[in-house]
This record gives structure tokens, C-alpha cells and sequence, in this order.
């Protein structure tokens, strides 16, 4: 097997353990980074339904109160308003989602579905727990879905959902008296969930990935390509000059060259060496001719 064979055959295996090191690290970075990227997301809308319904217990709710008109104002409704907040998003956004589910809700709409009374169950099954993620599939692909706990921790929300007798009757003639009725204090209802979508980012991630090993890979065949310019003008060729000179050495004194010698490397110092045994066979040989004369 040849120098060069066996030199490129050790580089090809160091470069696809490198080439599998970088995609190992490679993809763990930029699927974490994409990861990270939709939790930020879904905690972004999060975050902004629950500044809705701050905003509307706050600052609309006591405007629309002094109404007096003796109408129930859904607008005055927290779940209302980050709901249809969400809603004017969604025409941007359509694939993002932000829901109140509850159990047993006044509105209808509210109503958890099956994947929702599960996390609402297992809220309740770890009161102490105060968020819970995951994936689901969706009908666009793979949607990450955060949830928090709805859970009653002020007296004032049983004004509306103890008993029909003691609820608002504006609000028992708009939702009826079969629904939202009978919470308790400190019971878990409900839970907020938005949904966004995972696939879009990990479908960048990979292409990120797959463009990255792309270089990695142009970045080692030019390498290798260097390196095969560079052994054969500095090693290949040179080494290849003095066996073709010992070749002519082991048939013929006479034609044989010494070789030129340029710097202080492992190849010049074996020129050298070739250099002077030439020499001292010269001078042998010559020592020889002139004895036998």
C-alpha cells in the first residue's frame, strides 16, 4: 500500500469521527436552541393572556361596572377577553392557540376537551405543581402545549359560581343554571393551555444542521485536498527522488546523482545521508580501481 493511500485512508477515518463529533454536537445545540425558541414562544402568549386578564379585571372591568345598566358585560370576564385576544392573534397566527378549559365552565365554550380534562386531572392529582408541558399532535404536526393551573384563591369568584341562587341573575340568564356552579375554594377548575407550534422550528433546525454538515464537509474535502498537494510536494516527491537514485545506485555507480538538498527536515537529513554514502562508495570504489591497478 502506498504513502499516499495509507495517509488518506487515516485521514478519511479522522474525518468522519470528526465529522460524527460535530454532528453529534451540532444537532443537540441547534434542537435544544429550537426547543428553547418555542417554549419562549408559547410563555411569550402566555404571558400576554394573562396581561389581558390583569388589564380587564383591572382597568375595564371597574369602567363597564359603573355602567349600571343591569346587563352582564361579558367583556368584564377575564377568560373573555384573553380569549378573544387571542383570537385577533390568530388571524396572523392561525397554528397558535390559548385556551381556558374548565370542567364545569358557565360558557360552554369553555369546555375542556378530552386532552384537556386530562391535564386539568393531573393538575388536581399534584396541587403542588405549577406547570405542566409537552407535545401533541396537531393537524399542521407536533404542537408543544404549556399549561398552568386555574385554581380558585379568592373568595370573590364564588359570588358567580357557588350556587345559582347566590349567582348574579344577569349571569344565570345568560348561562342558565346547570353550568359553573359548585367550585370550591382552592380547587383546581381549569387550566390556561397554549399550544404552538414545534414543528416549524425543528424543521429549521434541521435545515440549519444539514447546511452546517454541508461546510463541515466542503471544509474536509478541501483540507484533504491541501494536504494531498502538500504530501506530494514536500514528502511523496521527494522521498520518491532517492528511491529512483538507490534504485540507479544498486546497478550503476556511475549515473547515480546526489541529490539537492533545501532545508532541515527528517527528508533533508535523509539526503544528506544518502548524499555521503554515495560519496564513500565513490571514494571506495575508486580506492579499489587504483589497488587493482
Amino acid at each position: 500500500m502506498s504513502l499516499r493511500m495509507r495517509f488518506n485512508l487515516i485521514l478519511i477515518l479522522v474525518s468522519l469521527c470528526g465529522l460524527g463529533i460535530a454532528a453529534w454536537v451540532s444537532w443537540h445545540v441547534i434542537s435544544d436552541h429550537a426547543e428553547e425558541e418555542v417554549t419562549e414562544s408559547a410563555n411569550v402568549l402566555l404571558s400576554s393572556a394573562k396581561a389581558v386578564r390583569s388589564y380587564t379585571v383591572e382597568q375595564v372591568r371597574p369602567v363597564i361596572n359603573q355602567l349600571q345598566d343591569g346587563r352582564f358585560h361579558p367583556q368584564t370576564v377575564p377568560a373573555y377577553a384573553a380569549t378573544q385576544f387571542v383570537q385577533y392573534l390568530q388571524k396572523d397566527y392561525p397554528e397558535y392557540n390559548y385556551r381556558e378549559a374548565a370542567l364545569n365552565p358557565s360558557n360552554p365554550e369553555h369546555r375542556a376537551l378530552d386532552w384537556e380534562a386530562d391535564i386539568i386531572e393531573w393538575f388536581r392529582d399534584h396541587p403542588e405543581a405549577r406547570e405542566l408541558k409537552g407535545l401533541r399532535q396537531g393537524s399542521a404536526g407536533r404542537l408543544l402545549y404549556i399549561s398552568h393551573p386555574i385554581r380558585i384563591t379568592n373568595p370573590a369568584c364564588l359570588a358567580c359560581h357557588d350556587t345559582p341562587e347566590k349567582a348574579p341573575p344577569t349571569v344565570v340568564a345568560r348561562y342558565g343554571r346547570d353550568n359553573g356552579f359548585g367550585w370550591k375554594l382552592g380547587e383546581v377548575i381549569g387550566a390556561q393551555i397554549v399550544t404552538v407550534p414545534a414543528e416549524y422550528p425543528l424543521q429549521r433546525a434541521r435545515k440549519e444542521f444539514w447546511v452546517f454538515m454541508g461546510g463541515m464537509l466542503l471544509v474536509f474535502l478541501a483540507l484533504a485536498v491541501a494536504l494531498n498537494i502538500l504530501l506530494q510536494r514536500f514528502v511523496i516527491r521527494r522521498v520518491a527522488r532517492i528511491s529512483e537514485q538507490a534504485e540507479i545506485l544498486s546497478t550503476s555507480m556511475d549515473e547515480v546523482e546526489e541529490i539537492p538538498v533545501r532545508g532541515n527536515d527528517e527528508i533533508s537529513s535523509l539526503a544528506r545521508s544518502f548524499n555521503r554514502m554515495v560519496r564513500s562508495l565513490r571514494n571506495a570504489m575508486k580506492l579499489l580501481r587504483e589497488s587493482g591497478a
